[in-house]
């Protein structure tokens, strides 16, 4: 009797995951996932195939956060399982609901080489484990995995022995109901009024404030209204890094607050009395430490508002509500001629010096046949079209790419919580899968798509429309930078100038190395006709540290040159 006859227990599996809404699959096969996953595909998930078990996972990240549901990915058991601990621990910090379906070593061997046990290292990563070992309940096991991946934002991995996978199904021949329809709705949360007065009394007493959004307030649509508080409070607007972009068309916003903030944020930051955050965790990066604003008070709106985030003291004012609904009753409960207090804080002189200032002003010295890495982020600011999505990764080189002014938070995407490279190239394909019918732009540096290019032959086989820019500094640029501030010996991190085009050639990618940007527009618009993959390589100077680098590992001096950079 052949399988289509008599379901297994792999088919009742793939029945439930595409019950729980899994469309797209990330995987990389093996005895203990491939019935599984031929299953799935078969019955109409489309399963996209990687070459490495940590970019299935990644990929699903990025898919989680973009389409704003669970992400799905599956791996063997074993070593399957092994590679996905670099990525668990960003996925929990970044809180993205992710369900794994991974092999598990067949109960009936008493031994098998690929056996391990997976559950401590799953956990270790702050993600949860599932261990199915009752085919009759696997169901029901399979829906709790998406409700608590769901409801909890985080990443659960489910173990199958894949011997229990392969017996014939002797269960209930009906599903449960999946996990979206038993969660229950989670409605704004309103402040309490008591809580509002007190806010508004603390604003009513504050000069220069700062509005500071985060993708809380992005998952809430309170854009609206920060741009109105501030707005009402003659204040300033910021975001953290993955919401960047949220106020891109206001002419006060100072840009990223933290570690990737423009010289001109920085220099207003620095004078806050009082910052609103509204919707972000205030992580160190963030400055959540006040270490950007050390005039100023905090004032935190979040539905779970804390005191000390990271080992810092963030906040010692709270408005617990839902992001839209706590800044809408602030706003309203501020007195009218609060309006316009401070104009010299919020005027056009300062709206002149936001838009014209650039974010990084210091002249390094540039080697002949080199680019400036800020040269080339604002050149393809330009010429890159406004609806293409941008995928930012890890590395010296997000800095540069990060100070694109003008591109919305809707198009731009940077998981970057763990501090792990080698992701950019993950994150770009789960964004595609995501956004089919658009051009995808993944901005990496050398070091961190060599960690993973083989999938650009995955991007290759699946027809992803995806443009890699790669910033090649011959170099881990934030390694060779901080070596050399320490007057260290810096060969472990200097590797040459790879031939990334020739790389992408060789996969069956357009492949074109720029020395110059004179050309550039004309190779957007030649892409943006053809699609597909290319790999660009800009050659850029390892000279230039990012302004986030300068500040927390001073070179040696001589090494840079202090002097203003005329604008251009």
């Amino acid at each position: 009797m052949n399988n289509d006859a008599k379901p297994r227990v792999y088919d009742v599996l793939a029945k439930a995951f595409l019950q729980e809404g899994a469309l797209t699959c990330f995987a990389l096969l093996g005895d203990a996932n491939m019935n599984w996953a031929a299953r799935l595909g078969r019955q109409g998930c489309r399963m996209v195939y990687v070459r490495h078990e940590h970019c299935a996972l990644a990929a699903a990240m990025a898919y989680a956060r973009k389409n704003g549901d669970v992400g799905v990915a599956s791996v063997t058991c074993g070593p399957g399982v092994t590679q996905l601990i670099t990525a668990l621990p960003a996925a929990v910090r970044a809180h993205l609901p992710v369900v794994v379906f991974a092999g598990e070593a067949p109960l009936k061997s008493g031994w098998y080489n690929q056996e391990i046990d997976q559950a401590p290292l799953i956990t270790a990563t702050g993600a949860a484990y599932h261990r199915l070992h009752l085919p009759e309940r696997m169901p029901v096991a399979v829906r709790d995995a998406f409700l608590q991946a769901r409801r909890e934002r985080r990443p659960v991995v489910v173990g199958v022995p894949f011997d229990l996978q392969n017996r014939p199904w002797a269960g209930p021949a009906e599903l449960p109901l999946p996990s979206h329809k038993l969660l229950p709705r989670p409605s704004p949360i309103p402040p309490h009024p008591d809580d509002v007065a007190s806010a508004a009394q603390l604003l009513a007493g504050a000069e220069r404030v700062v509005v500071l959004a985060g993708l809380g307030a992005v998952e809430a649509g309170a854009g609206p209204a920060c741009r109105a508080l501030a707005a009402r409070t003659g204040g300033l607007l910021s975001t953290t890094l993955p919401a960047r972009g949220l106020f891109h068309d206001d002419p006060f916003c100072i840009g990223i607050s933290g570690s990737f903030t423009p010289e001109a944020g920085l220099e207003y930051l620095a004078q806050a009395d009082l910052v609103v955050a509204v919707g972000c965790s205030l992580a160190y990066h963030a400055g959540g430490g006040g270490q950007l604003w050390p005039k100023a008070k905090m004032l935190q709106i979040d539905i779970d508002p804390v005191a000390v985030s990271q080992g810092q003291e963030v906040a010692r004012h709270h408005l617990r509500a839902d992001a839209r609904l706590g800044v809408e009753a602030l706003t309203a409960a501020l007195a009218e001629e609060r309006r316009g207090r401070s104009p010299s804080w919020r005027s056009d002189a300062v709206a002149a010096r936001l838009r014209d200032t650039k974010p990084d002003s210091h002249v390094f010295e540039i080697g002949p046949g080199l680019l400036d890495p800020r040269d080339v982020v604002e050149a393809l600011e330009k010429a890159l079209p406004r609806d293409w999505e941008m995928v930012n990764s890890g590395g010296h080189c997000s800095w540069f790419f990060a100070q694109m002014p003008s591109r919305p938070q809707d198009k731009f995407l940077t998981i970057r919580e763990f501090g792990a490279i080698g992701n950019g190239i993950s994150f770009a394909m789960g964004v595609a899968a995501a956004r089919p019918d658009t051009t995808v732009v993944l901005f990496d540096g050398d070091g961190s798509l060599m960690m993973h290019v083989q999938e650009l032959e995955t991007i290759k086989r699946h027809r992803l429309n995806i443009l890699i820019v790669v910033m090649n500094d011959g170099a881990y640029g934030s390694e060779v930078h901080k070596l050399r501030s320490e007057g260290m010996p810096e060969d472990g991190s200097v590797f040459g100038y790879c031939d990334f085009a020739g790389i992408a050639r060789g996969f069956g990618l357009v492949g074109k190395t720029f020395g110059n940007l004179d050309d550039l527009p004309a190779r957007v618009a030649e892409f943006a006709a053809s699609g597909g993959g290319a790999v660009w390589d800009f050659h850029v100077s390892d000279k230039v540290l990012s302004p986030s680098i300068r500040r927390a590992h001073p070179p040696p001096p001589g090494f840079l040159p202090i002097v203003a950079r005329e604008a251009t």
